[in-house]
């Protein structure tokens, strides 16, 4: 397997005289994947690794266009692979992309995460069959956010104040300047999309794997008091004992060759351009996302 600094080198050594390069280095490590397991491939990646701040790296709605464009010739019989690289992002167009996906592969999907998938990006992972994580692979919680805060923290932090203020009416005034900042229905909107985000993963979990103890996965991926952060990593083994059907991507090394092979040509091509996301497959359709425009 090449490492991060031999593909570095492959590629500016072949770049000036193919600028195509690296993307068909790219595809492939793509039909590598494919060749190896007989299964659809396609790419979800994000670069806000490299840029966090741009446009269009989370999972929103124009993502069902990306990945109608990559599913459009495949033959659907025989299953996909999806490979996730993402911050997460909508709950909403997370549910209309598994919705989609899972319908045109008839639930017949697994999720490989390289490196890291987080919040939707995860959520998208459970409602796979399998998912096939590394050592260095990562899921994280799948707590709500609503406006970069934890919609239960909000909920907890709210109930701490009515305790308080009953025990203690002197205390009204400090939380009346911290409530005064949430905007109407803010209380309401948490309390949904917890809930929302329950039921989702519930219902995707028990459909894959109906034996699963959700108790067991809710204190670990959605109990913000055990995550404490959102940002929280956790490994292929914490994710195993959350009852996740976790498989070791080091079991396969042609696999794991391939699959962090492309890893690295996708964290290579994002510090060298301005994609802020890309949805590509190994039958070589691919849709790009900058800040300025969107190509097919």
């Amino acid at each position: 397997m090449p490492s991060w600094s031999d593909l570095i080198d492959s590629i500016n050594s072949n770049i000036q005289k193919d600028p195509d390069f690296i993307h068909k280095i790219r595809f492939k490590y793509l039909e590598n994947i494919h060749r190896i397991t007989g299964r659809n491939v396609i790419a979800y990646y994000s670069s806000w690794l490299k840029s966090p701040e741009a446009p269009n790296l989370i999972i929103n709605e124009s993502d069902k266009n990306a990945f109608m464009n990559a599913v459009y010739s495949m033959d659907r019989t025989i299953g996909l692979d999806l490979i996730l690289h993402t911050p997460g992002g909508d709950i909403a167009a997370t549910e209309s992309i598994v919705n989609y996906l899972t319908d045109i592969f008839n639930g017949n999907i697994r999720a490989i995460v390289p490196q890291i998938s987080m919040s939707a990006g995860t959520m998208i992972a459970i409602a796979c069959k399998e998912i096939i994580m590394g050592r260095q692979s990562s899921l994280g919680p799948i707590d709500p956010q609503m406006g970069g805060v934890a919609c239960q923290a909000v909920l907890d932090e709210f109930q701490q104040a009515v305790k308080e203020v009953s025990s203690n009416p002197a205390a009204l005034g400090l939380w009346q300047v911290i409530i005064s900042k949430y905007h109407p229905t803010f209380l309401t909107e948490c309390h949904d999309s917890v809930v929302w985000s329950e039921k989702l993963a519930e219902q995707w979990l028990k459909k894959v794997n109906p034996s699963i103890d959700i108790n067991k996965f809710k204190q670990i991926f959605i109990n913000h008091k055990e995550s404490y952060s959102h940002s929280r990593h956790f490994s292929k083994e914490v994710c195993r004992k959350a009852g996740l059907n976790i498989i070791d991507l080091e079991s396969n090394q042609e696999l794991q060759e391939a699959v962090l092979s492309l890893h690295h040509c996708y964290m290579i091509l994002t510090d060298s351009s301005p994609i802020s996301k890309i949805v590509e497959n190994h039958i070589k359709k691919c849709y790009l996302q900058t800040a300025r425009k969107i190509k097919e």
